[in-house]
């Protein structure tokens, strides 16, 4: 039985959850971004080497999706932080990166993610 399929299909899910959290929960939370660019850009070459380096097939495909993941995720911290700039996604009054969004109005400021859901036909009938 070939199991590589479902292996690269639970380290992409995993990697993709992890780097999507990770990545709103430090920028919303840091004052400065690089150290976290710089975490991502270790731990995603750490895991392209042990990919090379790794001898099983399973385990080279899947720390290779992930060191992709965290390499991208030095993107995302970027796309983040437009998205809190457009008021697209939720700022942190205390952090001092955001404070010129507050300043502009733009801020965000309850977690979209965090809200019940409309119930099916909701927006008809307020019409």
């Amino acid at each position: 039985m070939e199991t590589a399929g479902v292996a690269a299909a639970v380290a992409t899910f995993g990697s993709v959850w992890f780097g999507h959290v990770a990545v709103r929960f430090l920028e919303y939370r840091l004052a400065r971004l690089w150290p976290a660019r710089l975490l991502f850009a270790a731990a995603g070459g750490g895991c392209l080497a042990a990919s090379l380096l790794c001898s099983c097939p399973n385990g080279s495909v899947e720390f290779g999706i992930i060191g992709i993941v965290f390499l991208y995720d030095i993107v995302e911290l970027g796309r983040q932080q437009r998205r809190v700039r457009k008021g697209r996604a939720k700022a942190n009054p205390d952090n001092p990166r955001h404070k010129a969004v507050f300043e502009s109005g733009k801020a965000l400021t309850e977690d979209l993610f965090a809200r019940e859901p409309e119930p099916p036909g909701y927006r008809e009938a307020r019409r």
